[in-house]
């Protein structure tokens, strides 16, 4: 099995935090979302990963230490790296097809801007598995279309009127990837085009039309990171669950407790200091951190920043930050927002 990770995007709503990160690598809940993402996926499929292909954009923005990092994550996983670079973005349909050596075989594509919880097992008389999400407000998004026997037979985009409630999430399974390898080829040669953009979707409605069946598998929980507000909610969400699965360290044993309390569910990274402070719920802590004199709550702070003095709650802060509650000299970049 192949997993295939188009990840070349600026994340432009995450702003500023991705200004200097790439979005897929900002830690929630103390890893990086495009981490957990591949893990979680790898825990689905219940099966070895051989090789997972990341589609990257311009190096430099997406360096060489970001290669590194993906490499780690795929040897992490038994897996292959293959890093590949989209050069232009043209949409969904050209970032995978920028990974085309690596498209044959079974093979997950996910993109890197949603965490999942899920537990499913992939139809075996599929020829693919289109990842959803049951919602209450299906217009708002692109949902599937069955038939009566639970077949996908058409996509259809934030519909007027009711379809189905199952939202595409952005997670696909192919049986042979190299059947969508071949429709999307069609679609760049005939220059099939929407929104300026070559989709994915083009090369699934073609595969349909060749009469390949496309099920369903419907995760639990489909959390998205694609700006502040949201991204917190997922951390909180994560938090929740991680708690919940006892199966990773939370609060590192290097932490040093200062007259501090913590209220979990909470992930503290190590050498992070705690100094007269209480923090949590709903927290997590990058390296090397240090709070002093302060009540923090449901946020998000990354590493070797120092907070000062403050109340925070519903915040989210990068690496290298200086703040002081008490703050009269300041300096603030662009896209930063104090409320």
């Amino acid at each position: 099995m192949k997993i295939i990770v188009p990840m070349a995007g600026r994340g432009s709503r995450l702003r500023p935090h991705s200004l200097t990160v790439p979005k897929p690598l900002i830690p929630v809940a103390g890893q990086p979302i495009v981490h957990r993402l591949v893990k979680d996926i790898a825990k689905v499929l219940k099966q070895p990963i051989e090789e997972i292909a990341f589609v990257l954009g311009d190096p430099a923005f997406f360096g060489e230490d970001v290669v590194t990092k993906l490499e780690e994550l795929a040897e992490g996983l038994g897996a292959k790296a293959s890093i590949y670079r989209q050069d232009q973005p043209l949409g969904t349909g050209h970032a995978i097809m920028s990974a085309k050596p690596s498209l044959s075989g079974p093979a997950v594509i996910a993109y890197a801007d949603t965490l999942i919880r899920a537990e499913f097992d992939l139809d075996p008389n599929a020829d693919a598995v289109i990842w959803t999400k049951r919602v209450a407000n299906p217009e708002a998004y692109g949902v599937v279309k069955l038939n009566t026997n639970e077949e996908i037979v058409e996509l259809v985009e934030k519909p007027e009127t009711f379809v189905s409630d199952q939202a595409v999430i952005g997670i696909y399974y192919f049986k042979d990837v190299a059947v969508l390898k071949g429709k999307l080829q069609e679609v760049l040669d005939e220059n099939v085009m929407n929104g300026g953009e070559y989709q994915i979707n083009d090369g699934i409605k073609r595969m349909m039309a060749d009469g390949k069946i496309f099920k369903t598998g419907t995760v639990d929980e489909w959390m998205d990171c694609g700006n502040k507000a949201v991204t917190l909610e997922t951390n909180t969400k994560m938090l929740g669950f991680l708690k919940a699965d006892d199966e990773e360290t939370l609060v590192d044993d290097s932490v040093v407790l200062e007259n501090s309390t913590i209220v979990e569910p909470c992930f503290i990274a190590k050498n992070v200091v705690l100094k007269n402070s209480t923090i949590g719920p709903n927290v997590s802590i990058g390296e090397g951190t240090t709070v002093e004199n302060s009540v923090v709550k449901n946020s998000l702070i990354q590493t070797q920043t120092h907070i000062k003095n403050a109340t925070l709650d519903e915040a989210m802060i990068g690496n290298h930050v200086k703040y002081n509650g008490e703050f009269t000299k300041i300096s603030i970049g662009d896209y930063t927002q104090m409320e």
